[in-house]
This record gives structure tokens, C-alpha cells and sequence, in this order.
């Protein structure tokens, strides 16, 4: 340090009173809540990376290879009870991603099977309610569990909202099994 630094340095400190021993408080705080983390969001494989936007026009439309074409059809006709909703109208991105993502968790835990998701649908391509439907329609394909989705009817929400079909669980599967072999008996 020169001469000039430290003349500079004591001006500026001229008016500083040091801390004493007897000066100095310390005051015990609460400890911090623990921030409780989910950690079924820990896994979420959900991505949020370029996003090809779907035009208004568009229906969202899609089929897992292997699922008949009939279920698709009668998914796209309403014809399935909507077992569970989920309401994803005007919140931020990656809340509708961690929504969704705990949505089709608890639903394929409780073996549900058809659904209803109320995205929203903005006037242009590039409103947020688009941006959602955009990114729901990749997510969706990339959930194992999810066979179909397509856009709702109009008294469901239309183009604002679409069904999606789930996998049978293994116990449903077994119980459409124990069905069928009755039957032909």
C-alpha cells in the first residue's frame, strides 16, 4: 500500500468507530423451518427446452403404437367418463409441468384411466394458453403411462382442453382377463 492509498484509506475511516467486546450483541435466532422437499418432483423428467409451437388451428392429437385405433376414436367422440381433471388455466410454465407431472402419477396410482386437462387457449400462436398447449402436448408423449390424448369436445373446454387415455394397470388388466374368461365359458 503507498503512502497515497493509505492517507485515502485513513480520510474514509476517519468517522468509523470500531466495535468493542461490549458493543457487540449477539442475538439467538429461531432455527429456519426445513424447507420440506417433494420429492415424487425430484424424478420429474418433464422437459422445458425449445418448444415447437402447435398453431391454434391444430388439434392435438395423439396414439401410442399398438393402441387400437377404436379406443381413439371413442376418446376423441367423449365417449369415456372423465375419471379425474386437472385445471392448468393461467399459471406460470413450470407449475403446470410440476402439476401435471403429479397429476399422471397419482391417477396411474389409483389406476384411473381417461382424464380431462383444461389448458386454455389464447387468440394467437404465441399466447401463453398456446405456450401451455404446446408443452402439454410433448409432455404427455413423454409419460410411459400415457396411450392417447386428443383435443375435448366443445362441452369440455374444445380446443382449450383435451382427453387423455392411460395404460390399464396390471390388476385392471388382469380383471378384463377374468372378464373375458367367463364369458366364453
Amino acid at each position: 500500500m503507498n503512502s497515497d492509498d493509505k492517507a485515502l484509506f485513513l480520510d474514509a475511516m476517519e468517522d468509523v468507530t470500531p466495535f468493542t467486546q461490549s458493543t457487540r450483541r449477539l442475538v439467538p435466532t429461531a432455527p429456519r423451518p426445513r424447507q420440506q422437499i417433494d420429492t415424487l418432483q425430484l424424478d420429474n423428467f418433464l422437459t422445458t427446452g425449445f418448444l415447437d409451437v402447435i398453431p391454434l388451428g391444430e388439434p392435438l392429437l395423439f396414439k401410442r403404437e399398438g393402441l387400437q385405433s377404436g379406443v381413439l376414436e371413442k376418446l376423441r367422440q367423449g365417449k369415456y367418463a372423465q375419471q379425474a381433471s386437472l385445471n392448468l388455466l393461467r399459471q406460470p410454465v413450470e407449475q403446470c409441468r410440476q402439476q401435471l407431472f403429479a397429476f399422471i402419477q397419482r391417477c396411474s396410482e389409483q389406476s384411473l384411466r381417461t382424464l380431462l386437462i383444461v389448458h386454455g387457449k389464447g387468440r394467437d400462436d404465441g399466447s401463453h394458453a398456446n405456450i401451455v398447449r404446446s408443452y402439454l402436448a410433448r409432455w404427455l408423449t413423454e409419460f410411459e403411462q400415457v396411450q392417447a390424448f386428443c383435443s375435448a369436445l366443445p362441452h369440455h373446454g374444445g380446443s382449450g382442453a383435451c382427453y387423455v387415455a392411460l395404460k390399464k394397470s396390471a390388476e385392471a388388466k388382469q380383471e378384463t382377463w377374468e372378464q373375458h374368461a367367463k364369458r366364453s365359458r
